[in-house]
């Protein structure tokens, strides 16, 4: 499944605009209950007011939360950046570690963020649990229901079925195929590369011309 998944997207990348891990950092924090077109649109002002750790800890916070507003629960991501912001500077003269278990260490930061920085910003591969990828991976029978509601147990689980180097690209194509076919009220099973292969084949549509209606070709949250 994912060998076709990765013949099918071959463009599949992070979907969130960065230049440095800082950047993709503070972009995968602001991620959070939000899409990541939302992101991209207010991190090239933030970015620009404040390029590196050492100016977000010291900036001030009203300033970031009217920055930041649209993206949803803006007070709470604003105290994760500033204090993320401030550890980075404290611990590591505000560069970002390339070490999972560094970066956990840091406010704000959980495994899924971390990995996701891992991946992208230092090749270092990663799995990234995220709603997209729970999802699929318990449709598609990589883990059962109970191990997908479980963020850890489902990276480590779906990790035993995928070759090491291959985990952060399966993690991309997994989110870029829930975004555009495999949606989570309406997937579009008849048009779904990997149906003849998917326990839930069925779940939405399976007539192909209806199933194609519901597939997009950006993704959507």
């Amino acid at each position: 499944m994912d060998r076709v998944l990765a013949e099918t997207y071959p463009e599949a990348k992070c979907e969130l605009d960065f230049r440095t891990p800082f950047q993709l950092l503070v972009a995968t924090i602001l991620s959070a209950q939000t899409t990541d077109r939302r992101v991209n649109a207010v991190t090239p002002t933030l970015f620009e007011r404040y390029p590196d750790a050492a100016s977000l800890a010291a900036a001030d916070r009203s300033d970031v939360e009217s920055i930041i507003r649209t993206t949803g629960f803006f007070r709470a991501k604003t105290d994760s950046l500033l204090r993320m912001s401030a550890a980075l500077v404290e611990r590591h003269d505000g560069a970002v570690p390339a070490r999972i278990d560094d970066l956990v260490t840091l406010p704000g930061v959980g495994r899924k963020t971390a990995n996701v920085v891992l991946g992208n910003a230092f090749g270092v591969p990663g799995i990234t649990v995220d709603t997209h990828l729970a999802r699929l991976s318990r449709r598609m029978g990589w883990i059962d229901e109970k191990t997908s509601k479980d963020p850890v147990k489902a990276e480590f689980a779906i990790g035993a079925l995928i070759e090491k180097s291959e985990w952060t690209m399966m993690c991309h194509r997994m989110i870029w195929h829930g975004r555009r076919c495999c949606h989570a009220r309406k997937p579009a099973c008849g048009a779904c590369v990997v149906a003849q292969w998917c326990p839930s084949f069925g779940t939405g549509p399976t007539d192909p011309v209806i199933a194609a209606g519901l597939l997009t070709t950006e993704g959507r949250a």
